[in-house]
C-alpha cells in the first residue's frame, strides 16, 4: 500500500512526462520508422507505450551517483533504425531544458532540478511529500 501523497506526487510527475512525450513525438514525427511491434501514437492509454518516443521516470536512491536520490528520466526512440549517439545526446539535452520549463508547472513551490548524473538524466531536489 502506498501513501496517497506519494501517489499524488508521482501522478504529477507522470503528467510532466506525458507532456515531454508529446513534445518529442511532435519534434521527431516521421524522422524514424516506428518499431513494428509498437502501436501508433495515441493508441494506448499511456503515451510511454505507443508512438516513436517512450519516456519514463523511475525513483532511485542514487547509491554511487554524484547527485544522490532522485528520478532517472529515460527517453527512448523506439525504432529498429540506428539512432546516432549525437541524436541521443541531443535528445537528452533537449529533455533537460524542456523539463526545466515543465516541472514548475506541475510542482509549483517545489525546488526541483534536472541534470546529467553520469550517463542518465535525473530529477532531484525537494522530493518531500509535504504534509502527510
Amino acid at each position: 500500500m502506498r501513501h496517497f501523497s506519494a501517489v499524488a506526487w508521482e501522478s504529477r510527475l507522470d503528467q510532466a512526462m506525458r507532456e515531454l512525450d508529446y513534445f518529442f513525438e511532435e519534434k521527431y514525427n516521421g524522422r524514424y520508422t516506428l518499431h513494428p511491434a509498437r502501436p501508433r501514437r495515441g493508441k494506448t492509454a499511456n503515451p510511454a507505450h505507443d508512438g516513436l518516443i517512450s519516456i519514463n521516470a523511475n525513483f532511485t536512491l542514487g547509491i554511487g551517483s554524484e547527485i544522490g536520490k532522485g528520478y532517472v528520466v529515460d527517453v527512448k526512440v523506439v525504432t529498429l533504425e540506428r539512432v546516432s549517439d549525437g541524436i541521443r545526446d541531443e535528445i537528452k539535452d533537449i529533455a533537460m531544458e524542456k523539463l526545466r520549463q515543465i516541472l514548475p508547472k506541475y510542482f509549483p513551490d517545489t525546488k526541483l532540478d534536472i541534470s546529467k548524473d553520469g550517463p542518465v538524466l535525473k530529477i532531484y531536489g525537494d522530493l518531500s511529500l509535504g504534509e502527510v
